[in-house]
């Protein structure tokens, strides 16, 4: 048939076209120009997301001083250390390549991976509380349940790195970012989950107002956006693990580096603070309790 095969000519236009964006990608990759831009680029963004969980947590502590660390202010300030530690990971990249042992450069870059999972399993944990005490269900073994779970996570994966500073082998380093893979799908299913949950019990509603459609566009778009996060974080996670060419550590690629992390965590942390920035009312929500 005419035109269903593709001639020598337009073969070797496709072929030189493909080189000629591989040979782009190694130039950004091996380029100490860019990879400065690349990574300057990524600590001012991470920068600016800090700096707006900051603001945001000192508006709503003046709107509610009354109230202790709430766990919409405990969310914020957790959004301000860890987009505040990924900028300062970024500003001091070149010292951070230069550690020794290797595990020190690994730590780095996954606690605040760490505490962004801690972060956001918080509002999970938020609304958990809110649709057990609206079924009328005890709440009591929410919190023990979400330190212990933190807890678990933190532990296992400093054994790992505990383990790999003395045994420096890779596939112990393959089981850290497996392990950590897991630990994001997890995340994202329990945003699927209570996200879900508290989605269809607002829609189920009897009251029609201005707030409850509010209300459930903002628990919509937020599950949406956590659920796709932490879902590509697992995914990249996994390639990260078995493909050497998708090695996400700081300096090997720049360009991938600048769009994993910008899909997995910059662009959902804008997102949901820019959803959520709504001021709390001054007084009588039961649920801005502190936290224990």
């Amino acid at each position: 048939m005419e035109g269903a095969s593709m001639g020598p000519s337009e073969a070797s236009v496709a072929m030189y076209n493909l080189k000629d964006a591989y040979s782009f990608w190694d130039v950004l990759n091996n380029s100490p120009v860019w990879q400065d831009r690349i990574f300057h680029a990524l600590a001012a963004l991470y920068g600016i997301v800090s700096i707006v969980a900051l603001v945001q947590l000192i508006r709503i502590q003046q709107r509610v001083p009354e109230y202790g660390w709430t766990t919409q202010k405990v969310f914020h300030f957790l959004n301000f250390l860890v987009n505040g530690a990924r900028c300062l990971t970024f500003i001091f990249r070149h010292d951070i390549q230069e550690l020794t042992p290797e595990i020190y450069q690994h730590m780095l870059l996954d606690l605040p991976s760490l505490a962004f999972f801690t972060t956001y399993a918080l509002l999970i944990l938020f609304w958990a509380e809110i649709y057990y005490q609206a079924r009328t269900v005890s709440t009591d073994g929410l919190r023990p349940a979400f330190f212990t779970i933190n807890g678990i996570v933190y532990a296992i994966q400093i054994a790992l790195w505990l383990i790999i500073w003395w045994k420096p082998i890779n596939t112990l380093v393959i089981l850290s970012k497996v392990f950590f893979a897991g630990v994001s799908l997890f995340a994202a299913f329990a945003f699927l989950l209570y996200g879900g949950r508290l989605f269809l019990m607002l829609k189920r509603f009897p009251v029609e107002s201005k707030g409850r459609r509010k209300k459930l566009q903002e628990v919509g778009y937020v599950t949406t956006i956590c659920f796709t996060c932490f879902l590509l974080r697992c995914i990249m996670m996994c390639f990260n693990a078995f493909n050497e060419s998708a090695n996400l550590d700081v300096l090997e690629h720049p360009v991938l580096s600048f769009i994993f992390y910008l899909l997995v965590e910059i662009l959902p942390s804008s997102l949901v603070l820019f959803i959520l920035r709504k001021l709390p009312p001054k007084r009588g929500i039961i649920q801005y309790h502190a936290i224990r």
